[in-house]
């Protein structure tokens, strides 16, 4: 600590560090915590920036500090002491990067993560928070979900697919799932031997072991694993000796009889691998797929997530809002949501849709999807049973005149066009005549349930 600080702010500080450990342990749990968090030590506050400067002993376990845990120990220093308003984790001047670290029960993993035992790392720590039971299902994942929970079953059934290829864009929980079965067959067998890696660390310690000449023991460790976990294997398309490698890696997991989980942004055939062999091998067990959540989805993603935050209180418009706007991937939204939360605890600001806008401003015109006035016309063709030519003709029939109106008022609240761009869309009509419709379908949607009903279809139709 700097030598201007008091004993009366020394103590306040080691107060405040003791009661975020108490509170991280009882969160993560006890072994976790004593794994990662445990070692650290509190080195100093610099008092004119409101740094608090944090040290753990090796390299490894600040890199994955750092990556994991560092918002979670921002949050609680802000909450714990005002002045603290930002955190270092650095590793301390003696620290040695740590060599081996694989994942299994906790003795194995104590003997193993010692630094200095002068094993060469071969998979990355589960995260803690990607289980099963905190993947929300629908009918965008079930399949995916289902696979994934029978092949972390430790019976013998698992292995009749042999491999599981997950694909999904980016964002859409394929990396959870991973993660969730590393758990799950843990928890069935506490003594397996269980590797994570994505495709790069597989590529990375591949080629490190070729320059070692230690291919022969690169090649145990990896191949010695009762399941095998490996994510984001579009990385390795087009490096071929990594390929050759993988190929007989997958082929060795497999024939022995051991679980093999795979993720990419695409299907096999998509890929683009020129290896036949490897190409058939990725193609040949369970593959299934992860696809962006509907509207109802979202809801209970929020739903879900809230129920984990009981210190969180947020308006049913709020939740509503942030699964409409955030429809492309399931970690924009859980981010945003974790986002609103934590300002609100930080800010003591209650949460309602004026902050709400106000902390994911950035966010919000990242997420904004363009949407067309030709969409919304065909939507609203679709909705009420009419041609899309009703939107641009002359008649004004009620049962015409009516989805015209709202397919007006939807572009107006929808596109950035303006008055008389719209009116040009519906057939050269006055922007007055949008004014019109705009404020009819106002007026209706606060006297009429029914016209209130079909907008908010409508409404969440085009933006999902």
């Amino acid at each position: 600590m700097p030598e201007r600080m008091s004993t009366g702010d020394l103590d306040a500080f080691d107060e405040a560090w003791e009661g975020i450990r108490n509170g991280l342990r009882r969160d993560l749990g006890a072994r976790t915590f004593d794994h990662w968090l445990k070692p650290m030590r509190l080195a100093g506050f610099d008092a004119e920036p409101g740094l608090v400067r944090l040290e753990l002993p090796s390299h490894f376990m600040t890199d994955w500090v750092n990556e994991h845990y560092s918002e979670r120990l921002r949050f609680a220093w802000r909450a714990a002491m005002p002045a603290a308003h930002e955190i270092e984790i650095a590793a301390a001047a003696s620290a040695t990067r740590p060599a081996l670290f694989v994942v299994g029960d906790e003795e194995a993993i104590a003997a193993e993560a010692v630094p200095g035992d002068g094993e060469r790392s071969i998979g990355t720590p589960l995260e803690i928070r990607y289980t099963f039971g905190n993947f929300v299902t629908g009918a965008a994942n079930e399949v995916a979900f289902n696979a994934a929970r029978l092949i972390a079953n430790a019976s013998d059934t698992a292995a009749m697919f042999s491999a599981l290829f997950i694909h999904a864009g980016t964002g859409l929980g394929k990396t959870h799932l991973l993660h969730a079965v590393g758990h799950e067959f843990l928890r069935q067998r506490p003594r397996a031997r269980v590797l994570y890696m994505s495709a790069e660390k597989f590529m990375y310690e591949f080629i490190s072991a070729m320059k070692e000449h230690d291919t022969i023991g690169f090649k145990q460790r990896l191949r010695s694993a009762d399941l095998l976990l490996v994510d984001d294997v579009q990385f390795i398309v087009g490096k071929d000796a990594t390929q050759e490698e993988f190929f007989h890696t997958i082929n060795e997991i497999v024939g022995s009889g051991h679980r093999l989980v795979i993720s990419a942004d695409r299907p096999p055939h998509e890929l683009g691998v020129a290896d036949k062999r490897l190409a058939s091998r990725l193609a040949g067990g369970l593959v299934t797929d992860l696809r962006a959540p509907d509207y109802a989805h979202r809801r209970r993603i929020v739903a879900h997530r809230l129920a984990e935050m009981p210190q969180a209180e947020m308006p049913e418009e709020v939740a509503t809002f942030l699964a409409q706007r955030f429809a492309g991937s399931v970690r924009e939204l859980e981010g945003a949501l974790t986002r609103v939360v934590a300002y609100s605890l930080l800010s003591r600001r209650p949460i309602d849709l004026a902050f709400t806008h106000e902390t994911l401003s950035d966010l919000l015109r990242h997420s904004q999807r363009k949407i067309t006035i030709d969409e919304i016309q065909r939507s609203v063709c679709e909705h009420y049973g009419i041609r899309q030519t009703e939107m641009t003709s002359a008649r004004r029939a009620r049962e015409v005149a009516r989805p015209r109106q709202v397919a007006m008022y939807l572009a107006k609240r929808l596109t950035p066009r303006s008055l008389p761009e719209i009116g040009r869309r519906f057939g050269g009509r006055d922007h007055t005549t949008v004014i019109h419709a705009i404020r009819r379908i106002e007026q209706l949607r606060r006297e009429d349930s029914d016209i209130d009903s079909d907008v908010r279809t409508l409404l969440r139709k085009l933006e999902d």
